[in-house]
């Protein structure tokens, strides 16, 4: 009796907190509303007011790289050209898209999704992985439960009442649902392990040396790290913990300016002391940023620090240009 009780008690802590985070995922990635860039890429008054009136591709193109030359941008179409949204009228920044169903631009757009009737992105893909998680546990939850009475119908050994349908259809609901998520949920794992979203597997974006799947990778682990944070303790939580803005992505640049190589190279021996050194505003290079080297860090002052910004900002030049 003894035992039997305690194994109701754990069947009804498991479930419950199964439910329970399974509907605290799914709630924050319905309500979470997309991230949209920020201020700093939309155009001037001035700006857009010459860019509506130019009629060649070719001087609204200007008039962008103009606009763009001190952006945290390394992207652009497939064409070399800037990309700019004109139904919200700003330059797009890295690995952001524009959603047809909400009508904005969403930073690091992954895909509208019509079960939870929203766009995954950026601000709410951590609670859609989390979501599929805790899904899959609370199928295979309900399934292993149900499973030893789903025997017990095919043997013969249920009485003959309604309820034992009741049982097969539960068990057949369950263990479909698993498979399912258990496929789409496998293949967002593959996708945070190679730190790309499902547009990026289809269209790869386009880098100063071409289009580059893995532009973005920055090694499984750190990947990992990215969408979830760098505390695990929250990591099972649908609380917000992904690092960075959503405008600016730390990039494996294969091709540098040497100027910016040379800067990178004199600048990898310094050390910063500070444990909780925040996210860099702009993308950096192996040698500079905390997420592609765990132990560098960059200089908070000095020339050094000068000379970094100039050559990463003459990369961004030079990639939107060439």
């Amino acid at each position: 009796t003894i035992s039997s009780t305690a194994e109701k008690v754990v069947y009804l802590v498991v479930f419950h907190l199964s439910f329970v985070m399974f509907v605290w995922s799914y709630w924050k990635t319905i309500f979470t509303s997309p991230a949209s860039p920020s201020n700093e890429f939309c155009l001037s008054k001035a700006d857009k007011e010459q860019y509506e009136k130019e009629e060649r591709p070719e001087s609204q193109q200007e008039i962008l790289r103009r606009a763009a030359k001190d952006l945290p941008i390394y992207t652009t179409t497939a064409s070399r050209a800037i990309r700019y949204c004109d139904r919200c009228q700003l330059i797009k920044p890295d690995r952001c898209h524009h959603c047809s169903a909400c009508d904005i631009c969403v930073l690091k757009m992954d895909h509208h999704c019509p079960w939870v009737n929203n766009c995954v992105g950026f601000s709410n893909y951590k609670f859609f992985l989390l979501f599929l998680m805790y899904s899959l546990l609370y199928c295979l939850f309900v399934a292993a439960t149900v499973l030893q009475y789903f025997i017990k119908f095919w043997t013969n050994e249920l009485p003959d009442t309604h309820a034992k349908f009741h049982v097969l259809f539960l068990f057949f609901v369950a263990a479909m649902f698993f498979i399912s998520i258990l496929s789409l949920f496998s293949y967002h794992c593959w996708l945070v392990g190679k730190n790309r979203s499902t547009i990026e597997t289809f269209r790869a974006p386009t880098f100063r040396n071409g289009p580059d799947k893995n532009g973005f990778s920055l090694g499984c682990s750190k990947n990992l790290r990215e969408v979830f944070g760098d505390e695990k303790k929250y990591w099972l939580l649908p609380i917000f913990t992904s690092l960075g803005d959503g405008c600016n992505f730390p990039t494996r640049l294969v091709i540098m300016d040497p100027e910016q190589l040379t800067v990178s190279s004199q600048n990898e021996p310094a050390k910063s002391s500070g444990a909780n050194q925040s996210f860099p505003t702009r993308p950096l290079s192996e040698s500079q940023n905390r997420l592609l080297a765990s132990d560098s860090q960059w200089v908070e002052s000095g020339p050094e620090e000068e000379n970094v910004k100039s050559g990463a900002k003459k990369h961004i030049i030079v990639s939107l240009e060439s």
